[in-house]
């Protein structure tokens, strides 16, 4: 390479007809997006419930942090197993097994009557759901070039706010209905009918009949890499796997505390109630929304122009953390539609940031690879959460007040950035024997 670009013109109208050929990559993502909704109503719902559940079980905030620290032990644990596991059976494999697990886990739930058959129904359900993105990003690295994945992931990353859109809309509605009990058992039983869909439709490029030659030229215009499983001691020893796994470590914490802690903080904030606090709560999660798939969309547009993935990562990363910074003042704010709007721009940033992150391990490592630097990525990001939990709940506890966790949110980002620019100061692809 002499640094010069390709003539526009021939190559141009091969590349793009190549691109127009066919577009069944894009059913693969909507897939994805459809199961990371489900995930997300069924993560969600514990969040939602959190002031229901307190009154009818007894709990204190101590009781409720220990509930998720369960779910985020099983998570650390299945995230780094099911990373391994995808990678020797593949996405399709992977997936329905993550999803059988975690959906008879959540319609557990419904069955649980004290806090230690509550804490083994949420440790299922984080056995099963850390499937799912170590095989979404497995799928978007056998669908995708290097040049959409980033967009691709933000597209199915979406599904996540999607879920936590619908899930404190529809949920206090089959509450006031049915009961909390039934609105587990109803909500796992309806979401079978994806796997149906999944175990239908998805297979490799290359075996899938709907998968037309122009399009496959497309998928598989990168280099060619290995395929095989790499063993993690080759992955652990590489500060590539380092550089994805701590700024894991210090974003997903901060996620989680928006998840499961945002409508307790709306109930005792604004006196919202389980019927009232709906709107404002999806409002936050519509924002978040649009800022999954604006991060991976300007990092891939940076890349598509030329940039470097160095270049397009790091900045798009870097303007992401600014936009969560003003969280730290999110509990002095007294208006609820003005909190609304800054904690709404602060998860859209933290979506738009975890998007890119996301595209790292398909970024630096082989294709074979991938599923276990993810894996090793979600394992450290659910320490983070455990020890985000243990914070939240002593905070919350011993004090009453938001501002200490909002002044980590408001941080961690930056950290995060920092760390995966030390490890990592170009984004060189890893070259593995």
């Amino acid at each position: 390479m002499d640094g010069t670009q390709a003539p526009v013109g021939a190559e141009g109208i091969r590349t793009q007809a190549a691109a127009n050929a066919g577009r069944y990559r894009w059913m693969i993502v909507a897939l994805l997006f459809a199961a990371t909704v489900i995930n997300y109503v069924d993560r969600q719902m514990i969040g939602v419930l959190k002031p229901t559940l307190m009154e009818d079980l007894q709990w204190s905030e101590r009781d409720f942090a220990g509930v998720i620290i369960w779910f985020q032990i099983a998570y650390a644990i299945g995230y780094i197993g099911f990373g391994k596991f995808v990678d020797m059976v593949g996405a399709r494999l992977g997936y329905a097994v993550a999803f059988v697990i975690w959906q008879l886990a959540h319609i557990a739930h419904g069955g649980a009557y004290s806090m230690t058959q509550f804490a083994m129904a949420r440790f299922g359900l984080g056995i099963g759901e850390s499937g799912n993105f170590p095989a979404g990003i497995k799928a978007v690295t056998e669908w995708f070039p290097a040049k959409e994945r980033a967009f691709a992931i933000g597209v199915f990353n979406a599904g996540a706010n999607i879920g936590a859109v619908i899930t404190p809309l529809v949920v206090p509605l089959m509450v006031v209905a049915w009961g909390w009990r039934m609105a587990f058992v109803i909500t796992g039983v309806i979401s079978f009918v994806w796997l149906i869909a999944w175990w239908a439709m998805y297979r490799s490029p290359r075996q899938h009949p709907k998968v037309t030659e122009g399009e496959l030229a497309w998928i598989e215009q990168d280099p060619a890499d290995p395929v095989k499983p790499i063993g993690y001691l080759t992955v652990l020893t590489r500060r590539e796997t380092w550089a994805y796994s701590l700024g894991k470590f210090f974003i997903d914490p901060i996620w989680w505390f928006f998840l499961f802690w945002l409508p307790g903080y709306l109930f005792k904030q604004y006196d919202l109630n389980l019927l009232t606090f709906g709107l404002p709560l999806a409002a936050i999660y519509l924002i978040s929304d649009a800022g999954s798939v604006f991060g991976g969309w300007m990092s891939s547009r940076l890349m598509k122009a030329g940039r470097s993935a160095n270049f397009a990562r790091k900045v798009t990363m870097f303007v992401c953390a600014c936009l969560i910074l003003p969280v730290v003042f999110a509990e002095s704010i007294t208006s609820v539609w003005l909190a609304v709007l800054v904690i709404g721009v602060a998860t859209a940033g933290h979506q738009a940031f975890s998007a890119n992150l996301y595209a790292l391990p398909s970024d630096l490592f082989p294709r074979g690879a991938v599923g276990s630097v993810v894996g090793i990525g979600g394992t450290l990001g659910a320490i983070g959460g455990i020890l985000m939990a243990f914070y939240a709940g002593e905070i919350l506890d011993r004090l009453g007040v938001y501002w200490p966790l909002f002044w980590v949110a408001g941080g961690a980002y930056f950290l995060a950035l920092l760390v995966v620019h030390l490890l990592s100061p170009r984004l060189e692809p890893v070259k593995v024997d």
